[in-house]
């Protein structure tokens, strides 16, 4: 799950005593709620569950191409999870945890974990981009991923998170992230993040994809696979010891260079820009290098800034936060460390509005958005993605 807070806003999150505004968390009282900025789930076997069944029949008409705007559905009771399986510590509590201090550096045997539920959460990711298709409710998308996750002993860490009353995120065309899964039909032509993150032996496994539903226009396409390139180049640069201001002149470097092959290829491949996340994660404050913002803009797709990446391990949201816009804070990365990176790209505005439930966030425009995320370990000489 990503979060909230662009830089000006950053400082003023880590003062609170008692944030409302975290890692993964929703725009609540600390900020408006709903307004637009200018002034609204181990390598344990667990088998997929059966076909699913179609909760509405499907729209079938294919007159109209243009997309209606998101509209939240019918949300249904929460997922029962068995007792004997092990729960994470936030539950009980309908106040979402503040950020937590402490960088995740697990040992030998907490990074065995680590990988045991980042493989589990990639698995159960995989499985739920099966379902993806015309007439199916993002509803049933969460009962599959829920029981998939169940069913290999963990624990839907979204489930019971500062009231979000679901076991996966699912966030549909102009949704930015945290979508609550509800019962409404996906179309032909939308776009769907679906967020997974599983607590299994203890430790938090998160990860994120931008997938497609039937016949998606080229624009959107567009915007996936740069969103895709953009987490991958970002993870490329990481290693121990990488240096922030290091990291801007490397990419800048790389982006001269697919700028230039981009003017050759521009008839036959228009709008085919490549963008790249820069981060650097030592400090609470890290943020992402400013160059990717100014490139993703140059070529019509927004950053968001608002939401972050974070810390992830024992505890779900921890320091540093990984910001994915233009900022020139310093740091360096720690081998050892366990962190998501998780970019949000738009095709439009990246202000954004928040639904009365507190977390279904959008873009204030209307227009798509799309995220990838992955949960990462810093190496000696690079980074080892956990939930490839």
């Amino acid at each position: 799950m990503a979060s909230v807070a662009s830089l000006s806003q950053a400082a003023a999150i880590l003062q609170l005593s008692s944030s409302r505004l975290l890692v993964g968390a929703p725009l609540t009282s600390s900020f408006p709620s709903v307004s637009d900025d200018e002034g609204d789930a181990s390598a344990m076997d667990s088998k997929p569950t059966k076909d699913l069944p179609v909760e509405r029949e499907l729209n079938t008409s294919t007159t109209s191409k243009r997309r209606l705007p998101l509209r939240r559905g019918r949300v249904s009771p929460r997922l029962l999870v068995p007792d004997h399986i092990p729960k994470p510590p936030y539950l009980g509590s309908n106040e979402l945890p503040e950020i937590s201090s402490e960088y995740q550096i697990p040992d030998a045997e907490g990074i065995g974990h680590m990988r045991a539920a980042c493989e589990l959460a990639a698995r159960v990711l995989d499985y739920a981009g099966t379902l993806v298709r015309p007439s199916v409710t993002t509803n049933e998308i969460d009962k599959a991923v829920h029981q998939m996750i169940i069913d290999a002993g963990a624990y839907p860490s979204p489930l019971g998170y500062g009231r979000f009353p679901k076991s996966v995120c699912t966030s549909v065309n102009e949704c930015m992230c945290h979508g609550i899964p509800d019962s409404r039909q996906l179309q032909d032509g939308d776009i769907i993040n679906i967020d997974v993150t599983v607590y299994l032996n203890g430790y938090h496994g998160d990860t994120s994809k931008t997938f497609l539903c039937g016949n998606v226009d080229d624009s959107m396409k567009r915007l996936v696979k740069v969103t895709e390139e953009c987490l991958e180049k970002g993870i490329a640069v990481c290693k121990d010891g990488a240096l922030f201001r290091k990291i801007g002149k490397r990419i800048r470097a790389m982006l001269d260079h697919a700028k230039n092959n981009d003017e050759i290829r521009r008839e036959s491949e228009p709008h085919e820009k490549q963008v790249y996340v820069l981060y650097d994660t030592a400090l609470a404050k890290n943020c992402l290098d400013d160059f990717v913002s100014e490139h993703a803009e140059k070529f019509g797709y927004g950053v968001v800034d608002r939401f972050v990446g974070h810390g992830v391990g024992t505890v779900f949201h921890s320091e540093p936060l990984i910001y994915h816009h233009r900022n020139d804070q310093p740091g360096f990365m720690v081998e050892g460390q366990t962190f998501t990176i998780e970019p949000i790209l738009t095709l439009g505005s990246i202000k954004c509005k928040t639904w009365e439930d507190n977390w279904t966030t959008l873009t204030a425009d209307g227009s798509p958005a799309a995220q990838f995320e992955h949960t990462i370990l810093i190496t000696r000489t690079g980074a080892e993605i956990l939930t490839r």
